[in-house]
């Protein structure tokens, strides 16, 4: 009797804790929702005021036919996705490059190197010693100005290099026995096993370079360069779209709205696909470092 009523105790303890947990994942959702449903029926409703919207009471298409015609927004939306694709690239060419490197026990001053770059992680030179830098090296007015700083980050060279270290050691030995090179083993061993860590640390660098506007705002002055996001920022901003909508019945809400879809878009429908590999990229890199 004792044991079946601890069992039944245990049952109904955890159906109580199971519907607790059911009601607070969907409150969560629901926060999380509401808002994304809000802003797309903005950009679709001109009838739309301030407060919760959450079903159009009329579609119109017009502030996504604006943005696409206007050069002042498209331009910067390419500008953006440029950027993007360009510093992913770069970031993770630099990330697994140095990563490999750093895993080569036998190179002098191996230890020396990691440290100095845990150093950076901490402390860094500060906003202003890194502008003159941009300056004097030339990059101001130019995409490199923002990649650059954006994508050299000792955090994601850490990840990586961890990620690289649970690699087992005895491919690397079949390797070398094969006569394989570095950089061949490089290419045809370790990149292809680290397809998990490339998705996690390649949508860090991505998510980072799409989202940021604070390097095209102190060092892009040419706003052929500027990017979707600091477009974005100047209507969230403002007071009113003044000059911007060419009708009356294109609202400054509907606009930003759009415009606030458009951004989130993009990787709205990436993370699904990168989903598993992210979660077991970044699962294995803080366990093993």
């Amino acid at each position: 009797m004792p044991d079946k009523f601890l069992f039944k105790e245990g049952h109904r303890a955890r159906a109580i804790y199971l519907i607790f947990a059911y009601i607070f994942l969907i409150l969560l959702m629901t926060c999380m929702i509401v808002p994304i449903i809000k802003i797309v029926v903005d950009s679709l409703d001109p009838t739309a005021t301030y407060g919760i919207n959450l079903w159009p009471k009329k579609i119109d298409l017009m502030a996504y036919k604006y943005i696409m015609n206007t050069t002042t927004l498209y331009r910067p939306f390419f500008v953006s996705v440029l950027t993007t694709l360009l510093g992913t690239f770069v970031g993770l060419l630099i990330v697994t490059v140095t990563a490999y490197v750093l895993i080569q026990k036998e190179m002098p001053g191996q230890k020396l190197i990691v440290g100095m770059i845990l150093f950076t992680m901490m402390f860094n030179g500060g906003l202003i010693p890194t502008y003159l830098t941009v300056q004097s090296v030339g990059l101001m007015n130019s995409i490199w100005a923002v990649i650059l700083p954006l994508t050299l980050s000792a955090y994601n060279i850490i990840l990586m290099k961890s990620f690289f270290e649970s690699i087992p050691g005895t491919l690397f030995e079949a390797a070398q026995i094969d006569g394989c090179a570095p950089l061949t083993i490089f290419y045809k061993i370790v990149l292809p096993l680290s397809k998990p860590a490339l998705a996690s640390i390649g949508l860090f660098i991505a998510v980072t370079i799409w989202n940021d506007f604070f390097h095209f705002q102190i060092y892009i002055t040419n706003p052929m360069w500027q990017n979707f996001q600091l477009k974005l920022r100047e209507l969230v901003l403002s007071e009113s779209a003044t000059g911007t909508p060419t009708t009356s019945a294109l609202t400054a809400e509907m606009l930003k709205s759009a415009v606030i879809v458009v951004v989130i878009t993009p990787f709205l429908i990436i993370y699904p696909f990168v989903q598993k590999y992210f979660v077991k990229g970044v699962t294995i890199g803080a366990v093993k470092g």
